[in-house]
């Protein structure tokens, strides 16, 4: 009944206004932008992607030459390029302790949070939710995207639980997430900053960025992330 209806909503969205169709079964579509490759926000609602959980943007996994891969900021790209400009349709499942709408997400009737996992950018969350392991397995199994290499699940960093850490050099600069505007000085708080964006780079660049992420759960400035 369920899937009915997820189906029979991105039907009615290119025949009725969105306020109706949500009013319905508690969705919310539009275009999104992506936060990082969990989290989404649409029409001003921040929407964590319900059963994964993807590298955090400042995370990095080991190729099998040592080599350093940035999969939690390609995690992210490789998300908003299958988005694109594209509206997405998100149900809502929960809401999480940080205020953020917990939902299946879904681009021209695909599941976003499946693709995610199927595509290795993301592992299925086990702590809340089974939905996801079937596809993790067969990521791993073809040793796509973080199966690749070696790396921490998203949770255990958080945690700083890390055995890939970042290289000693300056983080390179990627396009459309990172402004080139951003300066380690003068010091920054949370209240100061204006952007989810703008505070992971202070944590990920800045010598005193960690100040942001209080409960060092790799979540900076809460309020806005």
């Amino acid at each position: 009944m369920k899937s009915f209806a997820i189906a029979f909503a991105l039907l009615l969205a290119t025949h009725a206004p969105a306020t109706a169709v949500e009013a319905e079964i508690n969705i919310t579509q539009g275009v999104a932008s992506v936060i990082d490759g969990d989290t989404l926000e649409v029409r001003g609602s921040r929407i964590r992607l319900h059963g994964i959980d993807a590298p955090e943007s400042g995370q990095v996994c080991r190729e099998r030459d040592g080599s350093a891969w940035r999969c939690g900021q390609a995690a992210a790209l490789a998300l908003a390029e299958r988005i694109g400009r594209t509206p997405i349709l998100c149900e809502q499942l929960d809401v999480d302790r940080y205020g953020r709408v917990v939902a299946r997400c879904f681009t021209n009737r695909e599941d976003l949070n499946k693709w995610m996992v199927g595509e290795g950018l993301a592992v299925a969350y086990r702590q809340y939710s089974s939905e996801y392991v079937a596809d993790e397995v067969r990521a791993r199994d073809a040793r796509k995207g973080m199966w690749r290499t070696e790396f921490d699940m998203p949770w255990d960093w958080r945690k700083g639980s890390r055995k890939s850490q970042a290289p000693a050099e300056t983080p390179k600069v990627l396009q459309g997430l990172v402004q080139r505007s951003y300066s380690c000085s003068p010091r920054r708080t949370c209240s100061q900053i204006e952007s989810c964006q703008e505070a992971h780079w202070y944590l990920e660049n800045c010598s005193w960025g960690g100040r942001l992420d209080r409960d060092k759960d790799g979540i900076p400035c809460e309020s806005i992330c």
